[in-house]
């Protein structure tokens, strides 16, 4: 969820993506705006009608993100939003993601990590996930925080 695809107002005939069929729909979507306004706050304009394509290549990615991450995950009880961030960057670092993790990085500070707790995941993950992801993780993590 790296890009808003400078999100826009959805034109009145334009439907959510996301269907009950899919797993989708109004409920997750409205959970899942809901969590990313939380999470990145200033990020996401106010109202369920935005349209968060943009015209291009695989511009549902958004919405899918929207709805099945943060809507059906993100927004579920069981963990609290600052465990959520743990095992999620845990899980960035070890698939190499650093785009992800960067927006990630972000979501942990909100949800209460401190810069050193930062630190510690990325070091914890360099016995697990090999010295070369750590170290894109830091990096990923110094852009994010502006060091």
């Amino acid at each position: 969820m790296s890009e808003t695809g400078g999100a826009q107002p959805a034109p009145p005939s334009a439907e959510p993506a996301g269907t009950a069929d899919s797993g989708g729909g109004p409920d997750l979507r409205t959970a899942g705006l809901k969590a990313l306004r939380e999470l990145l706050p200033g990020v996401f304009p106010e109202g369920d009608d935005i349209d968060l394509r943009d015209g291009r290549l695989g511009e549902e990615l958004v919405e899918i993100g929207v709805t099945s991450v943060f809507g059906a995950l993100w927004a579920r009880d069981g963990l609290s939003r600052r465990d959520r961030s743990l095992v999620t960057l845990g899980i960035l670092i070890a698939l190499g993601a650093e785009s992800e993790l960067a927006t990630h990085v972000r979501i942990a500070l909100t949800n209460g990590l401190t810069e050193d707790e930062l630190a510690e995941v990325i070091y914890h993950a360099t016995g697990y996930t090999g010295f070369p992801r750590a170290v894109a993780a830091r990096t990923a993590a110094r852009e994010a925080l502006g060091h």
